[in-house]
């Protein structure tokens, strides 16, 4: 964040007023006798306070202006529940409430960065695409693309793929108006685990509870690892039903092994 004066939501900050203990201590208890105009001057008087705190997470976001209007909001419920009587200085209270709401607001909203390098292969790579596509005619494949670029075919890919908006695992995809499937059950599950003798013996025998079509579509599922709309090309059937299946038979499984 620069030294000298900065503009962030319109708020020149080289013009921001600083106020002293008397001061505040005045306007607090008029703002505490209903004087709303005072709780102005005091959110007013205690930017910079905001801004100290939001110099430490400048290179955490990408938009300053959403984390100080962030930091305001931690400000303003500070002023709200500030008690003269404690006889606490106000800035002692105040920054815990502001550092709360920023870092929540950066837990809730955080995403992934990606180095500038990795941006920089990726742009590269999207205008060689765009050359290469006029040329030809057709679009090239990424081998080609990494050849001109004097790229691996890894390099171009991974920085492709990292321009690719991320989404929840649990980001729901499809509704029937039954069971809502989401994103994880379209992928493939390669997760290998160790069980012992007694869970196997009674995992088998579980499944062997199933009818036919449950059995198979549980261990296509689960151990062999196909995706339900895989299943569902299988059997003929839509994707919801595959879901609906595969949930009532891992209940009847868990019952049995529970």
């Amino acid at each position: 964040m620069a030294r000298h004066k900065v503009e962030i939501c319109g708020v020149n900050t080289a013009n921001i007023k600083v106020l002293s203990s008397e001061e505040m201590t005045e306007l607090f208890k008029k703002y505490q006798s209903g004087d709303e105009s005072a709780k102005g001057e005091l959110i007013e008087g205690n930017l910079k306070l905001v801004l100290s705190i939001l110099r430490n997470y400048s290179n955490r976001t990408d938009n300053m202006d959403d984390l100080f209007q962030i930091g305001c909001v931690g400000l303003i419920k500070a002023i709200d529940n500030f008690d003269l009587s404690h006889e606490v200085k106000f800035s002692t209270y105040a920054v815990p409430m502001i550092l709360g709401e920023v870092k929540r607001y950066l837990r809730d909203n955080c995403s992934i960065r990606v180095a500038r390098s990795v941006k920089d292969i990726a742009y590269r790579a999207l205008q060689m695409k765009e050359k290469l596509t006029n040329e030809m005619d057709k679009e090239p494949n990424i081998a080609l693309i990494a050849d001109k670029l004097g790229l691996s075919e890894y390099e171009v890919t991974n920085a492709l793929d990292s321009m690719k908006e991320t989404i929840s695992m649990f980001e729901p995809i499809y509704n029937d108006g039954g069971d809502t499937i989401y994103l994880a059950d379209q992928l493939e599950d390669k997760k290998n685990s160790m069980y012992s003798i007694d869970d196997r013996m009674a995992l088998r025998d579980a499944l062997r509870s199933l009818n036919d079509k449950e059995r198979e579509i549980v261990i296509k599922r689960y151990i062999i690892g196909k995706t339900q709309m895989e299943l569902a090309n299988e059997f003929g059937i839509s994707q919801a039903q595959i879901s609906r299946i595969e949930k009532n038979s891992l209940e009847k499984v868990k019952k049995m092994i529970l």
